[in-house]
């Protein structure tokens, strides 16, 4: 397994180790040991399943108070998948790294407590895993707006035949400069 730093630090882009040949492929997805000898000693408590047809962006999603880590990876299809530093006192504030997850490309992307998350559907569906270090709390979720310009995400909205599709809350989710952030 290798771990790639990403320009905000705390994010992780990891290629997993696969073993395949004309019968298929075997990943080893998660492994306590593995990744806490890699520098990513992490408890989960969630595993979430989401599938998403073509065009879908989701995001850009945290939870304020016991923020979740996430663990994600596709298993079907294609998908933009982003990070946000979404911490005031971060130098990195309102930063964002962006990657293709895919079920060809097997790599898996690691969002710390403190970061937003959010990815774009670029196959015709994904099924998309993420592995959570805290319980989903919807009483804290949050959200900013996924085309705010103070972050400047580039999603690739040329990879779609028309404008992304979003759920009612994204329509409606506050600019960073009015979100409520980590301190």
């Amino acid at each position: 397994m290798q771990i790639i730093e990403t320009a905000l630090p705390g994010v992780k882009l990891i290629e997993p180790k696969v073993f395949g040949d004309d019968r298929g492929f075997f990943v080893e997805s998660w492994n306590k040991q593995t990744f806490a000898n890699l520098g990513l000693d992490l408890d989960f408590v969630q595993d979430n399943h989401s599938r998403s047809a073509r065009g879908v962006l989701r995001g850009l999603h945290y939870q304020l108070n016991d923020p979740q880590g996430k663990l994600v990876r596709v298993v079907s299809g294609a998908v933009f998948d982003v990070a946000v530093d979404l911490r005031r006192s971060s130098p990195h504030f309102g930063k964002w790294v962006g990657y293709e997850l895919s079920a060809e490309n097997k790599r898996m992307m690691w969002v710390p407590p403190g970061f937003g998350h959010g990815f774009l559907v670029l196959s015709e569906a994904a099924d998309f895993l993420y592995k959570t270090t805290a319980y989903y709390a919807p009483q804290w979720d949050r959200g900013v707006r996924w085309d705010d310009p103070d972050i400047g995400v580039q999603w690739p909205l040329g990879a779609l035949d028309g404008p992304p599709r979003l759920s009612g809350k994204d329509q409606v989710a506050p600019w960073l400069k009015e979100a409520e952030v980590f301190p």
